[in-house]
């Protein structure tokens, strides 16, 4: 066997482990994140950031709609409601085991994505957007006004902290409630990307030329709602978790606000990646909360940089950031060309 087989079948060996890798590379990178913030003594820190990851999950779920799917959406926050509260109307009544809550309020996130989904899969582009703006306004003002069940205005406070198993301390320790909030987050991003990966080249087809698969006998409709609705279990898993971190809940947290932060977080995080999602989740909650204290009233500005710097600086968002890096050193390690200048032609007369 000659030396160049050889070496193409190393090379051909190599790019297969590198994509069976790529996708636990992110969480395995963000447990990396993780475990040096739990490192730290500092309770605040722990306590912040623990209160960052369920938006992170909401921007998951809208990731997983927006950039695999096609569908621009601001309605994540109408499941994000459901599982919040269910879960805290759950706890409320007694039921304060962690496992029986993510379980609940995956269903209710799930069964109402499902109904908002029969709308949204129907439609494509602006017209999606639009439909969900919609709903996201609709969720804020029902949950300002069903006092018998959300508190109205006031919200809901007071709600008893979860419990990881019977018998066990309830989870109000920073560092505890850290780790669980970043395991499940982990794991629901995980479980997202490897079931995406699967669907990848449905979802592709379904968004980039839907004429053409629906020509060829997939029910696009249906890819598209499954979608939905798997994206709406994830959202219904960011609201326990904003209750679990929180143990509190007013309408402000379900509303347009809520919905654009997780939109921007895709945007720069990158479509069609998970991971990058949550990364930028954490950094826009970091601008606007930790940046933006010194200046009273000018988070938006600063989110509104951050924006404009993503979109001309990593046109592909923060998952674009491994391809970039290589290009940007590569040409700095290029030779500049030399051009050579011919002389001028001679116009002496003969």
């Amino acid at each position: 066997m000659s030396v160049d087989t050889l070496t193409n079948l190393a090379t051909g060996r190599i790019l297969r482990l590198q994509q069976r890798a790529r996708p636990w590379a992110g969480p395995s990178l963000a447990a990396v994140a993780v475990a040096a913030v739990a490192a730290t003594p500092d309770g605040y820190l722990h306590a912040t950031v623990a209160r960052m990851l369920p938006l992170a999950l909401l921007a998951v779920s809208v990731a997983a709609i927006t950039g695999h799917a096609g569908l621009p959406t601001l309605g994540q926050v109408a499941p994000y409601a459901a599982g919040a509260y269910t879960t805290a109307h759950l706890a409320l009544a007694g039921v304060t085991l962690a496992a029986a809550h993510l379980l609940v309020a995956a269903i209710a996130g799930a069964a109402t994505a499902g109904l908002l989904g029969a709308l949204l899969v129907r439609y494509r582009g602006t017209v999606v957007l639009m439909l969900s703006l919609a709903a996201a306004e609709l969720t804020a003002i029902t949950a300002g006004q069903w006092r018998t069940v959300t508190g109205g205005t006031d919200g809901l406070a007071g709600i008893p902290a979860a419990h990881l198993l019977p018998g066990t301390p309830a989870l109000t320790a920073d560092r505890p409630l850290l780790l669980y909030t970043a395991a499940i987050t982990i794991t629901a991003t995980t479980a997202g990307t490897c079931l995406l990966h699967r669907w990848q080249s449905l979802l592709t087809a379904v968004r980039d030329n839907e004429s053409r698969a629906a020509a060829s006998g997939h029910p696009t409709t249906g890819y598209l709602w499954i979608t939905h609705t798997g994206a709406g279990a994830l959202a219904g898993i960011a609201g326990a978790l904003l209750i679990h971190t929180h143990r509190w809940i007013t309408p402000a947290d379900v509303g347009f606000g809520t919905a654009a932060l997780a939109l921007l977080a895709v945007v720069i995080g990158g479509p069609r990646c998970l991971p990058g999602a949550a990364t930028a989740a954490v950094l826009v909650l970091t601008v606007r909360d930790v940046a933006a204290a010194p200046w009273p009233g000018h988070a938006p500005l600063l989110l509104g940089g951050l924006f404009v710097a993503a979109v001309y600086l990593l046109p592909g968002g923060l998952a674009a950031l491994p391809t970039h890096l290589p290009t940007a050193a590569a040409r700095r390690a290029r030779p500049a060309t030399c051009r050579i200048t011919p002389p001028p032609a001679d116009r002496s007369p003969a």
